[in-house]
C-alpha cells in the first residue's frame, strides 16, 4: 500500500511540476482583420480564430500541460501560415487568394485539424458554413473582354513562349531548388483553373514523371520527377472563351525523398512575375508549401491527378 501512495505521490508531483513548464502564447493587438462580411468573419472566428488569430482563446483544458504546449506550437505554426488578424494588411485579391486556399483545406477536411475537432465540436465547419465561404468566393463569371488587355496579353504571352536565354540565369529558389529553364518543353499531365482570382494553370512533367505515370507508378512518385505549374491569368475572347494571358509564375516540385527528407520528399520552388524572382522570405518558406499539400499526404503530397496520355 504504502508503494502505491509513494508511486502516486511521486506523479502528482510531476504533473504539478509539468505544469510550470508554459511556452508563451503570445497576443499581439489585432492591426489588420481580414476584411470580409459578417457572416464570413463569424464562421472564421468560429472555427479558426482560435489559432488562426491573435485572438487566441483557450479552453481550461488546453491551458493543463501536456496538452497545452500542443496547443502553443499549433497557435505558433497557425499564425505562420495564416493570421486573420494581419491577413487584412494584404491587397483585396490576395486576401481572397490566402481565404480560397483555407476554404480548400476546410473542403478537404484538413482544418480544421481533426484532432482539434475531436476536443472543440464547436469548431467543425458545417456543410452550410462551407457554402456560405465558397458562396463569398464564388464571383466565377469571367471578366468582361477588354481587347486592350487581350492584345497585351497576347504579345506578353508570346514572349513567354518565345524567350530562352533570359531564363538560363534566374536565380535559385531561397532553400536552393535550382530553376529548370527547359521545363517549357515537357508534356502537359494536367490542367486546372482557379476560378476565385481568373487564372490558368497547366501542369508539365518531365521524362521521369512521364514515364511514371506511363508505368502507373506513381504511388510514391520516383526520385527525379518534377513538375512544373505555370499559372496565368484568364482573359476571356470576345466569345467569352477562356485562354491564357498574362505570365504570373512558375512553380516546380521536385521528387527527391532523401534531399527534401525535411519538406515532405519534395523540393518546393516558385518564381513569380515575367523576371523571374524567387517566392519567400527565406530557406523555410518551403513549410508553407508543405501545409497546402499536406491534405494530400495519401497521395504522395500531389494534388495532381494525370490525364491519360494516349500513345500513338
Amino acid at each position: 500500500m504504502s508503494t502505491i501512495k509513494g508511486l502516486a505521490a511521486v506523479g502528482i508531483a510531476l504533473f504539478i511540476g509539468i505544469q510550470l513548464i508554459r511556452p508563451t502564447i503570445t497576443h499581439p493587438p489585432v492591426t489588420t482583420e481580414i476584411q470580409a462580411p459578417a457572416p464570413v468573419k463569424q464562421i472564421l472566428r468560429n472555427s479558426c480564430y482560435a489559432c488562426h488569430s491573435n485572438e487566441t482563446q483557450l479552453s481550461w483544458f488546453d491551458q493543463v500541460a501536456p496538452a497545452y504546449w500542443l496547443v502553443a506550437h499549433d497557435v505558433k505554426t497557425a499564425r505562420a501560415h495564416l493570421n486573420f488578424s494581419e491577413l487584412g494588411a494584404l491587397p483585396p485579391a490576395t486576401q481572397r487568394a490566402e481565404l480560397y486556399e483555407a476554404v480548400n483545406m476546410i473542403r478537404l477536411g484538413a482544418m480544421p485539424l481533426p484532432s482539434y475537432q475531436h476536443a472543440h465540436p464547436q469548431a467543425i465547419v458545417t456543410p452550410e458554413q462551407l457554402a456560405t465561404l465558397e458562396h463569398y468566393l464564388q464571383p466565377f463569371a469571367p471578366p468582361a473582354p477588354d481587347p486592350k488587355a487581350t492584345t497585351e496579353a497576347d504579345e506578353q504571352f508570346h514572349q513567354w513562349t518565345t524567350s530562352t536565354s533570359s531564363t538560363t540565369s534566374v536565380q535559385p529558389e531561397l532553400n536552393g531548388l535550382p530553376f529548370f529553364p527547359d521545363y517549357k518543353n515537357w508534356k502537359p499531365i494536367s490542367s486546372t483553373d482557379r476560378g476565385d482570382n481568373h487564372t490558368l494553370r497547366e501542369i508539365l512533367g518531365n521524362d521521369i514523371a512521364v514515364k511514371a505515370i506511363a508505368e502507373k507508378k506513381i504511388q510514391p512518385w520516383p526520385d527525379g520527377a518534377i513538375f512544373a505549374k505555370v499559372a496565368w491569368t484568364a482573359v476571356p475572347d470576345e466569345q467569352g472563351i477562356l485562354r491564357a494571358g498574362k505570365f504570373l509564375q512558375v512553380e516546380f516540385m521536385v521528387k527527391d525523398k532523401a534531399k527534401y527528407a525535411s519538406t515532405a520528399g519534395w523540393g518546393f520552388g516558385r518564381w513569380r512575375g515575367i523576371d523571374l524572382k524567387p517566392y519567400g522570405k527565406g530557406p523555410k518558406f518551403a513549410s508553407e508549401c508543405v501545409g497546402c499539400h499536406n491534405p494530400m499526404r495519401d497521395n504522395d503530397f500531389v494534388y495532381t491527378i494525370p490525364v491519360e496520355r494516349i500513345s500513338q
